[in-house]
């Protein structure tokens, strides 16, 4: 016929041999929403279709009818009691708090803010920046802050996958850090972190303009140091962070007794005290 070999090609007749397969699959499907394609098989025998499961597997997987795994619902570990107002900070170091906060750069790229304050001096010990955080990342962090500042008895944080990842949490027991996990949907009960993240993000994050995660970096690290070094606190007595922290004893502990509850303050012990 004078044409070429390659210009010649096998059309699949499958699909219209299919066609009446794939219509009594179909209202199977509308009918069984959580139907596999075994059930559609059998049922299908059933009502006297002669077909190989195999046959119907294949039509099952082109028509992208595959059943997704439903994702288990993840209890959260947080209880009221781990709430700012109820287990609340008794000096310098005693708790820590960290929850994220989100931005964006110049060209709509997301940006992932990590501060780390001490809930009693307010001060912000670190201001971590990336695109994203894995358990691995946050626990670098605060290995590197236990380094620098020492271990808080109590970390509390919301009940975040970075923050209640396996390594984090080895990593915290390893230390001697015992968590604080706030309850799901009480933002409110790790008020000191949310109060510092609102006068960060209205301080800074919504005056700034980042074009690539490392100059967000810098920047936010200059608003670190200016936080802790020159803005005064109405909370603290109009000091500074670094001033309050500068008159703050660590709090004094007692040991952990039968029926008592562990790291409980020392009454009527001053834990800190201003000259």
């Amino acid at each position: 016929m004078g044409q070429s070999r390659s210009s010649q090609r096998y059309a699949s007749v499958k699909p219209e041999q299919d066609a009446a397969l794939v219509a009594a699959m179909a209202k199977l499907r509308t009918r069984y929403k959580r139907m596999g394609y075994r059930g559609a098989w059998k049922r299908l025998s059933r009502t006297g279709w002669r077909v190989n499961r195999k046959r119907v597997h294949r039509i099952w997987k082109a028509e992208g009818w595959q059943i997704r795994k439903r994702t288990p619902k993840r209890r959260g570990k947080g209880t009221s009691a781990n709430g700012c107002a109820v287990h609340r900070a008794v000096g310098r170091g005693h708790v820590w708090t960290y929850d994220f906060v989100m931005d964006r750069t110049e060209r709509g790229g997301q940006l992932k803010f990590l501060p780390v304050v001490d809930e009693y001096t307010r001060e912000v010990h670190a201001i971590e920046v990336g695109r994203s955080f894995r358990g691995k990342d946050v626990a670098a962090v605060l290995q590197h802050l236990f380094r620098i500042h020492g271990e808080p008895a109590y970390i509390r944080s919301d009940n975040g996958s970075e923050f209640v990842s396996r390594i984090v949490q080895e990593g915290l027991e390893a230390a001697g850090v015992k968590t604080l996990f706030i309850a799901p949907g009480s933002p409110w009960q790790n008020g000191y972190s949310e109060s510092f993240n609102s006068r960060f993000r209205e301080e800074f994050l919504n005056l700034e303009l980042f074009s690539s995660v490392a100059e967000a970096a810098v920047l936010a690290e200059q608003f670190r140091v200016e936080y802790n070094l020159e803005r005064p606190h109405m909370s603290l007595g109009y000091l500074t962070p670094a001033e309050f922290a500068a008159h703050c004893a660590p709090p004094v502990l007692l040991p952990h007794a039968a029926g008592e509850a562990p790291d409980s303050p020392r009454v009527g012990e001053p834990v800190f005290t201003l000259s």
